[in-house]
């Protein structure tokens, strides 16, 4: 849906955003992570058109990015925007009046979501009356009701406290299953792994890391696997086909080492320890995106 090529964005002695390219597959969930800083607004406000780049274009399904595209894109800012005095229904209504539908369409839409999300009530209330969750609410449900071919949501889950941040989850993966395109900015990784087919990683203006969620975390793995026992701690002398990294106790008389392959496999770990004890449990430790999302960082700071 989006192609990405080569953008520059150059501000007052800062450059935020240097020779950055990505492909955002239509009809996925694409992660835009990075520290804070890194050039991820930047970005999405160019690709809203809020801002041009430097240099650079950008394709929305394969035509250059224009006026036009405005209507097929929804925008969850980070920051509020909307109208603090402003009744939440009319305010809605007007939004999705700028965004091409028809005010009988918009109230319809609205009631359906405001039913939904459990916002009947909300009708005639103000923003600045309702609580930081409440108003992100809201500006989701602005943000979608126009059925957009294209979703940016810039730390959608701000505020919200867990029933309402699963909620919203859940929401986001029902557009993504009709068709939505979802861009997905966020600091919070176990969301990440939860909701996003493929990631790219931002820092210091540059993209450093990007691919699908799967491979990236594959790609980091290092032999390394955790192995659970039943029985008495065993001792190790360095004859056995694997390094001991750590060992902890568990109940039941259970423990847990933490081990790194060499030129070994998983079944001569097996061959070594099924005589000695009785094995619980063999696991592969494949790094979290948290992890990778570290080291990346720390690696160039």
């Amino acid at each position: 849906m989006l192609s990405i090529r080569n953008i520059v964005k150059q501000y007052a002695g800062h450059r935020a955003l240097d020779d950055v390219s990505l492909e955002v597959e239509s009809g996925k969930i694409f992660g835009l992570l990075g520290p804070n800083g890194a050039g991820k607004t930047s970005l999405i406000r160019i690709i809203n058109q809020i801002t041009a780049p430097d240099s650079g274009e950008i394709l929305f399904n394969g035509v250059k990015l224009n006026q036009s595209h405005i209507e097929r894109i929804g925008y969850l800012p980070e920051e509020r925007g909307l109208y603090k005095k402003m009744e939440i229904g009319e305010q809605m209504i007007y939004l999705a009046r700028l965004k091409g539908l028809t005010r009988d369409d918009a109230t319809q839409k609205l009631k359906f979501w405001f039913k939904k999300l459990d916002m009947e009530s909300w009708w005639k209330k103000k923003i600045e009356e309702l609580s930081k969750g409440m108003q992100q609410k809201a500006q989701f449900v602005a943000t979608v009701l126009h059925e957009p071919d294209l979703i940016i949501l810039d730390e959608p889950f701000s505020g919200f406290d867990p029933v309402n941040a699963e909620l919203i989850k859940d929401e986001i993966l029902e557009l993504n299953r009709k068709g939505a395109t979802i861009l997905f900015s966020t600091h919070r990784m176990e969301s990440v792994e939860e909701l996003c087919d493929s990631i790219a990683l931002i820092h210091k203006s540059h993209k450093i890391l990007d691919g699908r969620v799967k491979h990236i975390r594959n790609s980091y793995k290092n032999e390394t696997y955790l192995v659970e026992y039943t029985g008495d701690q065993l001792a190790f002398d360095g004859s056995q086909p694997f390094e001991v990294i750590s060992e902890t106790a568990g109940e039941d008389n259970s423990n847990t080492i933490k081990i790194k392959l060499s030129d070994n496999s998983a079944n001569d770990v097996l061959q070594y320890l099924l005589p000695k004890t009785r094995i619980n449990m063999l696991q592969e430790v494949i790094p979290s995106m948290n992890e990778i999302f570290i080291e990346k960082v720390n690696l160039i700071n």
